[in-house]
């Protein structure tokens, strides 16, 4: 038994090192019969991990608009089919906030929201922006800081003041080097004076600009610049994530009391919460990366058929070979493990050389266009498995044909 399994390692040793001798005779044909595997896996290493990447870096951006927040906005009433005409902004009051805030126990901070584009005009400047009309809670809410000045009061939302916080690009924009604390900016036709200027975040993949916003006194904001009776949405903070769902449910009830809504009518009203849209944010993107990895994965199947092709070239360039090789007593058992094996390194090669490749356009990522893709290791031994099995499965058949030659029509031929 133990002959036996030594000859058969001997003999396997001598086809791997035959198989190799036949690769490097074509060092350039091997080479390119490689390029379709290479391409593929460094395509599908790749795709996946700017997939992750964006969606760690999305994740990341929700996660940084504040912590166990929950929206609210209005939308048209609806009973069954039929619709009330309303429109969405049309719903929510400003004392629907104040008796939210005062009635769940579980939201720390509230703030009402209305969003209009203006142009802000000041220092001879002039700028196209978002002014935000909200509460003085709104910063903490949103994990944003300033760096200079200060937030609007309560005392001046009640009041209806024209204040404002400014952002770092109006700010640049119409104010270049100088100081904007103190300084008068025209929104809508109405002077605010600035008292805070925003920390700048930077670009965001979900959301508009957050440095490109002012933002002032919502009550001022429905009086003076909107003219609206009406909250665009709300933006709250519970007080923690295991009471989100809990303060879900009583604002539902609250606000479907407060515009009298009879169990027949939906909710003319919608919230979300941080954790929905991570989740709706995470299923798009794998759906996405998924979808385009399998389009990178074709890469693979054309660089098996190319394996296949250029096998099938070599098993007829060899056929005299072959012919001597089984005339001398090889086995049609080793003549097939050698073309196999031929076959297996070409995708052996391609594969190790396509996740190096991804891996390094991966990482250089980072320095040409400022994105972290994030590497998966299952996505390295899924491309490189394939690999493998697409160089046995394409590389069966040439070497299953070069097996079953025989020896005399091999010696034959010419």
């Amino acid at each position: 038994m133990l002959t036996t399994l030594k000859s058969f390692l001997a003999q396997s040793g001598q086809t791997v090192i035959i198989a190799l001798r036949a690769l490097r005779r074509n060092k350039l044909r091997s080479g390119l019969t490689s390029l379709g595997i290479i391409i593929g896996v460094a395509s599908v290493v790749t795709i996946v991990a700017v997939g992750n990447g964006a969606e760690a870096r999305i994740t990341g951006e929700i996660s940084s608009l504040g912590q166990n927040m929950l929206w609210v906005w209005g939308r048209g009433r609806t009973f069954g089919r039929a619709s009330s005409g309303l429109s969405g902004a049309g719903v929510i009051t400003s004392a629907d906030a104040e008796a939210i805030a005062r009635e769940i126990s579980s939201v720390v901070a509230l703030s009402p929201g209305v969003d209009k584009s203006v142009q802000a005009i000041a220092n001879g400047r002039n700028w196209a922006t978002e002014v935000s009309g909200a509460s003085e809670a709104y910063l903490s809410i949103r994990n944003m800081k300033l760096t200079a000045g200060s937030m609007f009061t309560a005392r001046d939302v009640r009041a209806s003041a024209k204040v404002a916080v400014i952002g770092s690009k109006p700010a640049h924009e119409l104010f270049g080097p100088l100081n904007p604390i103190g300084q008068t900016v025209r929104v809508g036709h109405i002077p605010f004076i600035i008292i805070g200027l925003l920390e700048a975040k930077g670009a965001s993949m979900v959301e508009q600009n957050p440095d490109d916003i002012i933002i002032i006194p919502y009550t001022t904001a429905m009086k003076r610049i909107t003219g609206q009776k009406y909250l665009d949405y709300m933006t709250m903070q519970i007080s923690s994530a295991g009471q989100v769902d809990n303060a879900r449910k009583q604002i539902k009830s609250l606000l479907r009391q407060r515009h009298r809504l009879s169990a027949e009518w939906e909710d003319d009203f919608e919230m979300q919460n941080l954790e929905e849209i991570t989740d709706k944010v995470g299923s798009i993107t794998t759906i996405f990366t998924l979808l385009l990895g399998a389009i990178a994965g074709l890469s693979l199947l054309v660089g098996g058929i190319g394996i296949m092709n250029i096998m099938l070239v070599s098993v007829t360039e060899r056929t005299r070979e072959i012919g001597i090789r089984v005339a001398v007593g090889a086995q049609p058992a080793s003549i097939k493990l050698q073309f196999l094996i031929e076959a297996v390194i070409l995708s052996l090669l391609g594969g190790l050389i396509g996740v190096l490749l991804g891996v390094g356009i991966s990482e250089l990522m980072r320095f040409i266009v400022d994105f972290k893709a994030i590497v998966s290791i299952n996505s390295i031994f899924i491309a490189f498995g394939v690999s493998v099995m697409i160089g046995v499965f394409f590389g069966y058949y040439p070497a299953r044909k070069a097996a079953a030659l025989n020896p005399i029509d091999a010696l034959r031929y010419e």
